[in-house]
């Protein structure tokens, strides 16, 4: 049994523009144009996924997708008491903490969640996707896309800081629980001209 998940990751919001951790960012007035002139490219599917935080949400309405469902699975990494700051800010207060969550995929300093703990959330969600036949779009924010790039493609948790994931591009995983295939990055205009010639 074959299944189709495709991930598009979040308009630009100025939490994502300024490295700041989001804390309930809204999309700028451009990601929204770009997300609603993207709207026709995104594919059907049996299942519209989208996390939980106010930009996922809006960029889900943005591209159309109606009836989509809040997957709490798919939330955004829990940075604790460093939501709200910028990397740079906390890197120049706590620039040891910073430097050991960067390198340890088990540290948590900002007493939230760490990046191991991160990707065996949502590594359950794709394992959930592959318990169905079709197509299931999901809107995320970024780290998911990376947090499950890193797990499909069985690398170790700290290449998690090296996937780069833009606004608004469509990562695909096919095949069923265990094995998986990647096609990552696709801007959404493409990725509609792809879906369509694979037939």
């Amino acid at each position: 049994m074959t299944s189709r998940v495709i991930l598009i990751s979040a308009a630009l919001s100025a939490a994502l523009r300024e490295a700041r951790f989001d804390e309930g960012s809204r999309v700028e007035a451009a990601g929204l144009r770009m997300a609603r002139a993207a709207a026709g490219a995104v594919p059907g599917a049996e299942r519209l996924w989208v996390s939980p935080s106010v930009r996922c949400r809006e960029t889900a309405d943005a591209l159309g997708l109606d009836a989509v469902l809040d997957v709490p699975e798919l939330a955004g990494l829990d940075v604790g008491r460093w939501r709200g700051a910028t990397l740079d800010e906390v890197g120049s207060g706590e620039p040891e903490a910073v430097a050991r969550w960067l390198s340890d995929p088990d540290a948590a300093p900002h007493g939230g969640e760490s990046v191991r703990a991160f990707c065996d959330r949502v590594e359950g969600c794709l394992d959930t996707a592959a318990r169905w036949t079709g197509r299931t779009v999901a809107v995320v924010e970024p780290e998911v896309v990376r947090a499950l790039v890193v797990r499909v493609l069985g690398a170790p948790e700290p290449a998690f800081w090296r996937v780069d994931v833009p606004p608004l591009t469509a990562t695909e995983f096919s095949g069923r629980s265990g094995r998986w295939n990647v096609r990552v990055g696709r801007p959404l205009a493409r990725s509609a001209e792809a879906d369509d010639s694979a037939g």
